[in-house]
């Protein structure tokens, strides 16, 4: 049972660095949230690695771990000592030529609550995840924890307003995103302000339609490392959205930091009954939505 207010946190990193220093960050910023009263912690994607699917190369499926086993044995362990609930993105090796993006998230007690793997994946310039990640088969889901219903949704997947509502409907409080985004340096200048502010506005718009908190959590830093690149510019700006799309807390683009906000459940039922989208929805009229594409008679 959700309390009725409760405080989440995300976390803006740069994570350009091996596993072993980098699960020590995350664990020390984790560590540092908690200590200012946060009680569900949302990391990056992929966190205990640079984003390595800037090219597609089979020695990068070293990065992968099976389940529960290194990135799970130490967030569960802090997540009991500090009785809070973390979500942990990482690199999911199933079995053998079966890999995910997925996420952990971890209850107070130290238990898993919920396993989420991305149901989306992208294929674009240095964003090669098609080479490395098998599309998701747990669906879209809200979890509860001991501190709130939470729904975990990763990167790409924030662009698709179905994984939004599914979420959403299924009891989400809050929608978290963990996320790895940022710009080709050479093409920041002519797009770089759209495409931020289509990333933003894209989630805004899915906490307005649904009612809901939106987390996002990106990672900071150029990440360069094949020659003849110019690597990815990741443009942080991590925030935390209301159910209105009112932005509670935000990053900056370059700066390692923690954000806090409040989940006021009290307010999303208010916004919820003066907007009341889920009792207007032509459920009768939405069949054509899992068709791939209209086609013209």
């Amino acid at each position: 049972m959700s309390k009725r207010k409760y405080k989440i946190s995300v976390i803006q990193l740069n994570l350009n660095d091996v596993a072993e220093n980098n699960l020590k960050k995350c664990i020390s910023w984790v560590r540092d949230a908690a200590s200012q009263g946060a009680e569900v912690i949302l990391l990056p994607e992929l966190y205990s690695s640079h984003y390595f699917c800037q090219s597609e190369d089979v020695d990068n499926f070293a990065l992968a771990e099976p389940l529960y086993s290194t990135s799970f044995i130490a967030f569960s362990e802090l997540a009991k000592e500090l009785g809070v609930v973390i979500i942990v993105p990482f690199f999911e090796k199933r079995m053998a030529g079966i890999y995910h993006n997925s996420a952990y998230i971890i209850d107070t007690d130290g238990t898993e609550a919920g396993l989420y793997r991305k149901m989306h994946i992208p294929d674009d310039p240095h964003f090669y995840e098609k080479f490395y990640f098998t599309p998701g088969d747990l669906g879209f889901q809200a979890i509860e924890t001991k501190k709130g219903t939470v729904g975990t949704l990763i990167c790409w997947d924030q662009w698709y307003p179905e994984a939004a509502r599914i979420t959403a409907l299924k009891g989400a409080e809050v929608l978290f995103y963990p996320t790895a985004i940022g710009w080709h340096p050479k093409e920041k200048e002519q797009y770089g302000e759209n495409q931020y502010g289509a990333w933003m506005n894209v989630m805004k718009g899915h906490a307005v339609a649904n009612g809901v908190f939106v987390a996002a959590a990106n990672r900071i830093g150029l990440e360069k490392y094949l020659e003849g690149t110019e690597g990815i510019q990741f443009w942080g700006s991590s925030f935390i959205a209301g159910p209105q799309g009112e932005i509670l807390a935000q990053a900056s683009h370059d700066k390692e930091e923690i954000l806090i906000a409040e989940v006021d459940l009290d307010l999303q039922e208010n916004v919820r009954q003066n907007w009341p989208f889920f009792r207007d929805r032509r459920i009768d009229a939405f069949g054509d939505i899992t068709k791939r594409a209209i086609d013209k008679k």
